[in-house]
């Protein structure tokens, strides 16, 4: 049984997985797994009335998450709220470029914004684990790179989740196990955007997730 009830607000935030043109012609939901999430809910809920918001922005870092907190979440009041952030805090701390976010850091700052949250509402919090849609972890590419060092970054995600009592969705396991049977491009042009098949993966996470 979902425990999403008749009347609640759900809010997704995350970086350009999450965001999906829900700021232009795609708005206001996007065309990835927060529109589908959505409508999987209606088709098997149909009697509830939920809202769905997407704060999702394209090349957020869990410091643009931590600077617009203010603006994007709290006023909103969310009865669940999804959080999915992380690879481009990785990719800029790989590539030691400006506004990079190593992992102490991105434990900080993902430990703040849950408790600036808790400190003024009691939402059910959805931890989704930064993810790479590749099986390359023995070249010496820079795809390898990510997924060696993509395990610290899931790791503040899943600690996180495990501090502050909350749901959790492995999405970088459960893409390596379709991996196992499937090419990546069934899921994804390339490692980090999935195409449609990919964001229904997500969306189905987080609705298993839920509905444990």
């Amino acid at each position: 049984m979902n425990p999403i009830k008749d009347g609640q607000t759900f809010l997704f935030i995350g970086d350009s997985i999450t965001d999906c043109g829900r700021r232009g012609g795609q708005a206001p939901y996007g065309d990835g797994y927060v529109s589908l999430f959505r409508e999987l809910f209606i088709a098997r809920y149909p009697e509830r009335r939920v809202t769905f918001i997407n704060k999702g922005i394209g090349g957020n870092t869990i410091e643009d998450l931590f600077g617009r907190w203010e603006d994007d979440v709290i006023p909103n009041k969310p009865d669940w709220l999804s959080i999915k952030i992380g690879i481009n805090d990785l990719h800029r701390t790989l590539g030691n470029t400006d506004h990079a976010v190593a992992p102490a850091q991105f434990a900080k700052r993902y430990e703040q914004i849950i408790e600036r949250t808790l400190a003024v509402s009691k939402p059910d919090l959805v931890l989704v684990s930064p993810f790479y849609i590749s099986r390359d972890f023995e070249s010496d590419s820079f795809r390898s790179k990510v997924l060696a060092f993509l395990p610290e970054y899931i790791e503040v995600v899943e600690k996180t989740a495990k501090k502050f009592g909350t749901r959790y969705v492995p999405l970088q396991d459960i893409f390596q196990k379709h991996l196992q049977l499937r090419e990546a491009d069934v899921f994804c042009p390339e490692p980090v955007h999935p195409n449609r098949t990919g964001h229904m993966v997500i969306a189905d996470a987080i609705m298993r997730a839920i509905e444990k």
